[in-house]
């Protein structure tokens, strides 16, 4: 019963805060929607069907092109299409070209496949810049939202609420999917290909299936990107496009529905926050991926939802000082390597060069964070260095009581489920047996 409430309060909070928001965040608001719908898609293949995409933008920048084409169109006047439905476009487009690309791809299971999916995106990468009718050629393809029904969607919270609208449609829709017979099946396809096909199905036209539907619904957030920035361009097929959707999945947790959303607002909301004030943000989110790979490969959502299934269990009065500890650790390491990184970046600046050549070729002190620091100094290097070795001696002694605390919990016996009835192994099996 805590899930719907905790969905309605979040969907209440979505659709209340954004008015009282800046311009600013309501934008970025809207491109974490985008993401997470798009994460949402993504994990369709490689969450519930087992297969590695690492082409996903080709269908996300199909979607965004073909609303681009319905929305000139709209604007030439030739036709009367009501706005909001402009993710239509987005979806058939999605829809065809995956289903066709997918008939290949999923020809190949495992690595083949995911390279096939590359080899798909590059291409489309590399023809969009010189396909001037279709995509614009360099400069891309822009236009203009048309009012419709007494709305202009010409502010940012209009955009936002069509955007909320969507969102929230779709992963409806895909939860759903999930819960249907053939999404039964496409888990099955994934645990065992070869048992899906001796029971007598088609795996690959099941792969083909959901291949074509992952790809609707990246043809959807792609056409919701491109009627909130009215514009879209080549770049939209690039690799860093379907590696940040596959970034956003395995962060968030691939094996949890709602992971993948999880870690598409985290980073989208990141790189708004953090990109102004260091050129290294990338470089700690791609820290930040390879720490969670390392050390929590289910993502944050299997920490939550590991959290969640044990939380009657769970001793939080033994828990908290080892999760305060862990803590307090992680944020001196984490403290340490962003002054040695922002450090390092002033020092091999082009600024500082020149700052070098005015000081004779000595080393005059640079300045970051606001604080002017000695390069020569071993307070300088010492600091961050011993905030390094102190965080990780903390990490190291909170992993051990966390590992030992989590170790009793698994081992006590489960506390059984409140009312009359089977259990839930045996009400499980019931209802693969019906």
């Amino acid at each position: 019963m805590r899930t719907p409430l905790i969905i309605a309060a979040v969907l209440v909070a979505l659709a209340a805060v954004p008015p009282f928001l800046g311009l600013g965040l309501q934008n970025a608001l809207v491109n974490v929607l985008i993401a997470s719908l798009f994460a949402l898609a993504f994990n369709l293949l490689i969450g519930q069907a087992g297969l590695l995409s690492f082409g996903h933008a080709a269908y996300f920048g199909v979607g965004a092109f073909a609303t681009l084409h319905l929305m000139r169109i709209i604007e030439d006047g030739v036709i009367d299409f009501p706005t909001p439905l402009l993710p239509l476009a987005g979806a058939v487009a999605g829809l065809v070209v995956g289903a066709i690309a997918g008939f290949f791809a999923t020809m190949r299971s495992g690595v083949y496949f995911a390279l096939v999916t590359l080899a798909i995106a590059e291409l489309f990468h590399a023809l969009a810049p010189r396909w001037q009718g279709l995509f614009g050629g360099e400069a891309g393809l822009s236009s203009m939202r048309m009012p419709w029904g007494g709305i202009t969607f010409g502010s940012t919270l209009q955009v936002y609420y069509l955007t909320l609208g969507w969102v929230a449609i779709s992963i409806w829709v895909l939860w759903a999917y999930t819960r249907t017979p053939f999404g039964r099946l496409t888990l099955a396809l994934r645990d065992n290909e070869q048992r899906v096909r001796f029971l007598g199905y088609n795996a690959h036209a099941t792969k083909v299936i959901v291949f074509a539907v992952s790809a609707m619904f990246s043809g959807i957030a792609g056409a919701l990107q491109a009627t909130s920035n009215e514009v879209a361009n080549y770049s939209l097929f690039s690799s860093h496009v379907s590696a940040q959707v596959v970034l956003y999945t395995f962060v968030g947790g691939s094996i949890v529905f709602f992971g993948p959303l999880l870690g598409a607002a985290i980073f989208t909301l990141f790189a708004y926050l953090i990109s102004d004030l260091t050129r290294s943000w990338l470089l700690y989110q791609g820290l930040i991926f390879v720490l969670v790979m390392l050390y929590a490969p289910a993502g944050i959502g299997g920490i939550v939802q590991t959290h969640a299934r044990h939380w009657q269990r769970l001793d939080w009065s033994r828990l908290a000082g080892p999760y305060a500890l862990g803590g307090l650790g992680g944020g001196l390491v984490a403290a340490a390597v962003v002054f040695l990184t922002e450090s390092l970046g002033v020092l091999f600046d082009e600024a500082y060069a020149v700052a070098r050549r005015g000081a004779g070729g000595g080393y005059p002190p640079f300045e970051a964070f606001g604080i002017p620091w000695d390069p020569l100094s071993p307070v300088t290097w010492g600091v961050p260095l011993a905030l390094f070795v102190v965080g990780l001696v903390l990490l190291l002694r909170a992993r051990r009581a966390i590992a030992e605390r989590w170790d009793a919990v698994r081992s006590a016996p489960a506390v059984p489920a409140a009312g009359p009835g089977p259990d839930a192994r045996t009400a499980s099996t019931q209802q693969i047996a019906g």
